[in-house]
């Protein structure tokens, strides 16, 4: 009877999403079509409340299919040369020698206390995820951490959650994001301020169980690596990331100068997408810079490393071209994820969605109310990843409901940007995950199989502390 098993097996990112797109093309022909009016204001266009109305189908069929990953690459071409780029910069640093050399220095120097790096990262990322909403600029640091991490003796699972669940539940608290509660509160003409001792709670909460639930999984497996969710992919994943101990060439002078060039790049890149100015912090100029110009300063970087470290100019082209190609899978997936939003907004269903949830909010009880708006933003996180781009669809036609249920809008705001901060941590959808997951050659169902606990346990806690404070 064992030789007739089912045997069943996830199929890869690249296929989940097309997948996605397909069944989001048969929804456009089955939910109807309609649309809210919209007027424009200083932050842009945005939904008039009780203005929904149908309009004309639009069904997607499989001609649109078919367009919508290439559509989507072109609306994501920004993020996918930013990480082309980063993979051309890292192709540079490599050439060097100093990343080999500086990993073997930070182990021997941890010597005994490797898990203390994940506390320290973690809550790194998240203040970086719950002040300026870290997201996409977490790729850049999973080429770096990934080698620490399992030249350490954990796996590619534990790198990957200390960078995606940091700034992951930081996001997900956001005390003072501008790109999700910022927004959010502008649409719900609250002050940025309304709610931020319970925002500040759930940080407090969220980041400690974080670390807890990443620190024990990382433990059990340097115990035992069989216990690993990517066990049977570690030979794998040590010829990638890992580094051999004969093989780690001097710390000399001039590697250290190109480490120097490499933390001044982060730390630029860092410094200059904190909106100080949207945060309140007056004295401190804002860079306002994205991904052209993130893009810019990583190759910048990169030529300047490879020059001060003496590479001839055959070498340096050599690390551009070889590490943007070890991250061209990852530039794909990113520009795929896309497409699913490229086929609700063709099929005009975005707002018909978005106006099931009015017709289910309306009138409630605050705690019923608080905890059902709580549960609409998880489906609409999942069809609008962008926490900036939902906050602007819902906030003008949800916030307004809250009076009805003598809720602080503020609450909603907090219900809408806890969900969309956990949703965003497994969603397909999120160019930020399959993008993570594609360069820890984490498989997705893995990815879901280690963390679907831990998001329970987040939600539940998120839920019970909206309710409370609603009641």
């Amino acid at each position: 009877m064992s030789r007739f098993k089912l045997k069943l097996k996830m199929p890869q990112a690249f296929t989940i999403l097309v997948i996605l797109i397909a069944v989001m093309a048969v929804l456009t022909w089955i939910i109807p079509a309609g649309q809210y009016d919209r007027i424009t204001t200083s932050t842009g266009e945005e939904p008039v409340a009780g203005s929904y109305h149908l309009v004309e189908r639009a069904g997607q069929g499989p001609g649109d299919v078919l367009l919508a990953p290439f559509e989507g690459f072109y609306n994501a071409v920004d993020i996918a040369v930013f990480i082309l780029v980063v993979g051309s910069f890292l192709g540079i640093i490599n050439k060097t020698g100093a990343l080999k050399s500086g990993i073997f220095n930070i182990l021997r120097i941890m010597k005994g206390r490797e898990k203390l790096m994940i506390p320290i990262l973690m809550s790194l990322f998240a203040l970086g995820g719950t002040t300026f909403g870290m997201s996409e600029e977490t790729i850049a640091f999973y080429a770096l951490i990934l080698p620490i991490f399992i030249t350490a003796g954990y796996d590619a699972v534990t790198a990957v959650a200390v960078i995606m669940l940091g700034a992951g539940i930081g996001v997900f608290a956001s005390t003072v994001n501008p790109f999700a509660t910022g927004i959010a509160a502008g649409f719900a003409g609250v002050s940025i301020g309304d709610g931020i001792l319970l925002r500040l709670a759930m940080f407090a909460v969220g980041l400690a169980i974080t670390i807890i639930f990443v620190m024990r999984y990382a433990e059990k497996v340097k115990k035992d690596p069989s216990k690993s969710f990517v066990a049977d992919l570690y030979h794998e994943n040590k010829k990638a990331f890992a580094n051999n101990n004969e093989e780690a060439p001097a710390l000399t002078g001039r590697r250290k100068l190109v480490l120097t060039l490499f933390a001044i790049t982060f730390i630029v890149m860092i410094y200059s997408v904190i909106p100080f100015g949207d945060m309140g912090i007056r004295g401190i100029p804002s860079l306002n810079w994205w991904f052209p110009e993130l893009s810019a300063l990583f190759l910048a970087m990169g030529v300047l490393t490879g020059i001060v470290y003496g590479l001839k100019e055959t070498e340096i082209i050599d690390g551009i071209v070889v590490g943007a190609a070890d991250l061209l899978g990852v530039a794909f997936i990113i520009g795929i994820s896309r497409g699913i939003t490229v086929i609700m907004n063709n099929g005009i269903i975005t707002d018909t969605i978005l106006y099931y949830g009015e017709t289910l909010l309306s009138g409630l009880h605050s705690g019923i109310f608080i905890l059902l708006n709580y549960l609409v933003f998880i489906p609409l996180s999942v069809l609008i990843p962008s926490s900036s781009g939902l906050a602007t669809l819902a906030m003008p036609v949800l916030a307004p409901l809250a009076d009805f249920a003598n809720v602080g809008r503020s609450l909603v705001i907090t219900a809408f940007q806890s969900a969309s901060g956990i949703v965003n941590l497994i969603t397909p959808t999120s160019a930020v995950v399959m993008g993570g997951l594609a360069i820890g050659h984490v498989p997705y169902g893995r990815w879901i199989r280690f963390v679907w606990k831990y998001l329970i346990i987040i939600a539940l806690i998120a839920g019970l502390m909206l309710v409370l404070a609603a009641i």
